[in-house]
């Protein structure tokens, strides 16, 4: 068996593949029990963010499973498995832990050391566990890929300063100067975990370069009060209904919208009668404001797509904690790497012993009679003996096991052991 990982990512998709690719929480039951009933796929989690959707699978034949896995996000997407062959990146084995760790460190994220990655990471292990599709193999994975991007951002400053895709939008509206959003009129739509962290980025700007005044629309009314009131602000800030956004949209010079949807939540109808100009940052994937938002004269709309690289050129690349955080993540892939190997080793190692101490034992009793003229003292000699000399037998064919456990040679001892001892 083998683990492999199938990724999209913004760096190689385009935005609208994406979307259609991306597996919202509605979604998620149903492409999981998809992926679990494909003969290939022994263990799975899905892991779908903004701007990334991979599946991890651990696979019995590589090749066949790999095209199950786009066979699956076909059915789901309707983009074709040959357009997705053509985007998607496949990894395996090694390179599957090296990626994921890297991930959950924060490194492949267009925010270097982004924080809401890892618990992006955790819920999508968690909810496998919980759909009883995710397995020891990769159950082992993920714990120690959290581990990891915990040390990272404990031993290294990739964590220090802007750390959440959230807050970089705000720093790209509020600009080089800074002083982007001040005494503007700011329209937050969405209440969800990403609108959170845009409502709070916007009520940390100093008072000296705040907007004048900060909306957040909702579909519930009652959500978005409670962001309001988790702001500690409401003089400042008010809640309203989505439904009257229109309204809202008349008088703002910023717009952010952060929504998990699946279809346009901002027309350009919704827009009409807007004086501008107006900077509008769509933070939804799939995309929350229809692109024909764009065109209109006075308005300037950034999707992920450009986002990504305005938040690149604002924060910079974070060089230094880079390097520091991928020596650590070296280091617990190699640390994995060995525990893994002795885990594989172990059940064939216990099932081995297992059988020939039973082998020991049913003969030692069977010749129990024959020797019936032995002390019990003596008895415990051959007892003891016949057990010395079977752990000196196991103890090369033991260590040999361990030490080419997940190797191809490995593989090889094993199943071959399985074969000669029906274990």
């Amino acid at each position: 068996m083998s683990v492999v990982v199938i990724g999209l990512q913004h760096k190689q998709a385009p935005l609208s593949l994406l979307e259609a690719v991306a597996v919202g929480d509605a979604d998620l039951h149903k492409v999981l029990a998809a992926l679990s009933h494909r003969r290939n796929l022994q263990e799975t989690v899905v892991l779908s963010t903004c701007l990334r959707t991979e599946v991890y699978s651990v696979v019995d034949r590589f090749h066949d499973a790999v095209a199950e896995v786009y066979e699956v996000l076909s059915e789901h997407s309707g983009i074709s498995t040959d357009e997705l062959a053509t985007r998607a990146t496949v990894r395996f084995d090694d390179d599957v832990t090296s990626h994921l760790f890297s991930v959950t460190a924060g490194l492949e994220s267009t925010v270097v050391g982004e924080s809401e990655v890892v618990g992006q990471v955790r819920r999508a292990f968690e909810y496998a566990q919980e759909e009883g599709v995710c397995g020891p193999v990769l159950s082992a994975l993920f714990r120690h890929a959290l581990q990891t991007g915990k040390r990272v951002r404990t031993e290294t400053g990739i964590a220090r300063g802007t750390t959440s895709f959230a807050h970089a939008a705000v720093t790209v509206a509020r600009g080089e100067s800074g002083d982007g959003l001040r005494d503007k009129r700011v329209v937050v739509v969405g209440a969800g975990e990403m609108g959170l962290g845009v409502l709070r980025a916007l009520c940390e700007i100093a008072p000296g370069a705040a907007p004048q005044s900060i909306a957040v629309v909702n579909r519930s009314l009652a959500r978005a009060q409670d962001l309001v009131r988790a702001t500690g602000d409401p003089a400042k800030v008010r809640a309203g209904r989505l439904e009257g956004v229109h309204s809202e949209l008349a008088v703002a010079d910023v717009v952010l919208t952060a929504v998990a949807a699946e279809a346009h939540v901002l027309t350009a109808a919704q827009f009409s009668g807007v004086a501008g100009p107006m900077l509008v940052i769509d933070l939804g994937v799939p995309r929350n404001v229809d692109p024909a938002v764009g065109t209109l004269p006075t308005i300037t709309l950034m999707d992920m797509d450009t986002l990504s690289a305005s938040v690149s050129r604002a924060l910079g690349d974070r060089q230094e904690e880079a390097i520091a955080a991928r020596a650590i993540i070296s280091d617990e892939v190699e640390r994995f790497r060995t525990a893994s190997r002795q885990r594989g080793a172990a059940p064939v190692v216990a099932a081995l012993r297992a059988r020939l101490e039973s082998l020991r034992v049913t003969e030692l009793e069977r010749h129990r009679a024959q020797l019936a003229d032995l002390t019990e003292g003596e008895w415990e000699q051959v007892d003891a003996a016949t057990r010395a000399a079977l752990a000196k037998m196991l103890h090369e064919p033991t260590m040999l096991l361990k030490d080419t456990a997940g190797t191809p040679r490995g593989e090889r001892l094993v199943e071959a052991l399985r074969i000669l001892f029906d274990l």
